[in-house]
């Protein structure tokens, strides 16, 4: 699999963790996706539409043989699938998966950009990138501790779930 892809996964309502759970096995069911590595789980205020229970965020590295657009598609896919609803706009959601980083490339279409344009911006999403992506951004050239500093709101996201080892699933054993 000649890609590399990162993830953000979020999710709000009702059980949040088998919400994440459930997308990440999603995922690494296909056989042109493989999970390599997640990030530990944050729970986090959220953002933008405020009256809204707390989320639970985290990150994961996907190896693909997906094209960016196919791999949007699967994405979008299995957030249907596990009910996602579209009624407001940065509002309560069982899954949101967003495509962060799709190998080094800087893509923008009207369906997808990469990198996610408002990441830099999301302490929810930079806190467990930087966890399983210790580099820089494609398009920036900057390291990502210096730009977690300028991010708001980093106290809004607090460790949830510890991930254990290395191992992939780890995060999801009993």
């Amino acid at each position: 699999m000649k890609n590399s892809a990162f993830i953000a996964l979020g999710s709000n309502i009702e059980d949040r963790y088998t919400y994440l759970k459930k997308a990440v096995l999603e995922l690494d069911s296909f056989d042109e996706i493989k999970v390599v590595s997640t990030s530990s789980i944050y729970e986090t205020d959220p953002v933008g539409y405020e009256d809204q229970d707390k989320f639970l965020n985290m990150v994961i590295k996907v190896n693909t043989s997906l094209g960016p657009f196919e791999l949007l598609d699967t994405c979008l896919d299995i957030e249907q699938k596990l009910g996602r609803k579209r009624e407001i706009k940065w509002g309560p959601r069982t899954i949101d998966l967003d495509i962060l980083l799709y190998n080094n490339e800087n893509i923008e279409t009207e369906n997808l950009t990469v990198p996610h344009p408002r990441m830099k911006e999301r302490a929810f999403v930079m806190i467990p990138l930087m966890e399983i992506r210790n580099s820089t951004l494609p398009v920036m050239k900057k390291p990502f501790d210096p730009l977690l500093e300028t991010i708001a709101n980093k106290e809004g996201v607090r460790i949830w779930k510890q991930k254990n080892g290395e191992d992939v699933f780890a995060l999801f054993e009993n």
